[in-house]
């Protein structure tokens, strides 16, 4: 199983288009230092054969930016394009109004998911007159997973966060969850986990198993969203457990053996900048900052 990390940043991307922050300017300055919204793609042993996991506003650009996702030779299309969500959110679902071009569009979600994108952002209406469009479920672990590419995935629950524009639905703890990605041919698992609420024992135990573990890295600490003013709430209370801290997610994870990077980096994470000392905190403790374009094999 390959995994492309084709983009590492949260919500606005870095630099975000209205923000004159430090990380902002700092990226406008050192274009090398620029983030697109988090998205990752995987490949199975077949290497023609593969999948998104989320679908940012960047996407056509991330498919364009790599040649294995590019059409075949003598295939004038992709003929399929499958993508797995891990939450209802705009910045992992407005790109799939950019897949509008594909012959075909496969959507695993779970429920919750699927009915926000086709009941509140009338996804069916939207795209069915461009593309045939297919919901598939996305299970979560203990029943038989979906197969996808060769790939079994499963979706673990995080939260009941709901997006904005679906803030009066039902709760339901499979509104945010982590991709669960196992390749039984090789035995490696990876998880995916952009958006962590919290560290629950669920989550854990699958952290524990994982080879590989993407993590919420839209924070470095608490307070930073109060403290540089873009909200009134702390990181935990938007949904996001900070890196550091006596509850953050650095201290989870430092014990594990996989290998572990923090992804959907926030514009105001000081570890958008890679000079920042912030970096030497996280390799002390064996653990890393995805950056776009990595490629990582297991």
């Amino acid at each position: 199983m390959l995994l492309l990390t084709l983009g590492t940043a949260a919500g606005g991307g870095v630099p975000q288009w209205n923000c004159a922050c430090p990380g902002c300017t700092g990226a406008r300055a050192h274009p090398d230092r620029r983030r697109s919204h988090d998205s990752l793609a995987v490949l199975g042993q077949d290497p023609s054969s593969w999948f998104l996991v989320n679908a940012g506003p960047d996407i056509t650009d991330h498919l364009e930016a790599h040649p294995r996702l590019r059409p075949g030779a003598g295939e004038e299309r992709t003929p399929v394009i499958r993508v797995l969500l891990t939450d209802a959110e705009l910045d992992h679902t407005l790109g799939l109004l950019r897949l509008r071009e594909a012959r075909h569009v496969e959507i695993y979600a779970t429920a919750p998911v699927r009915r926000a994108l086709r009941e509140r952002l009338a996804l069916d209406t939207v795209l069915t007159p461009y593309t045939t469009l297919t919901w598939r479920n996305l299970p979560p672990p203990g029943q038989s997973p979906a197969v996808i590419a060769g790939i079994e995935v499963c979706a673990v629950p995080l939260s009941t966060k709901r997006p904005r524009y679906a803030a009066d639905a039902p709760e339901d703890d499979s509104w945010v969850t982590a991709a669960r990605l196992h390749d039984p041919g090789r035995g490696g698992t990876a998880l995916y986990a952009p958006a962590l609420a919290g560290w629950t024992a669920e989550f854990g135990k699958e952290a524990a198993a994982a080879d590989c573990v993407f993590i919420d890295g839209t924070f470095w600490d608490d307070q930073e969203p109060r403290r540089l003013g873009i909200s009134t709430r702390t990181a935990t209370a938007m949904g996001h457990l900070p890196i550091d801290g006596p509850a953050g997610t650095a201290e989870h994870l430092a014990p594990l053996s996989a290998r572990c990077l923090y992804t959907h980096l926030n514009n105001t994470n000081p570890l958008v900048d890679p000079l920042a000392p912030h970096h030497g905190v996280l390799a002390g403790r064996g653990l890393e900052v995805a950056q776009d374009g990595m490629v990582i094999e297991l």
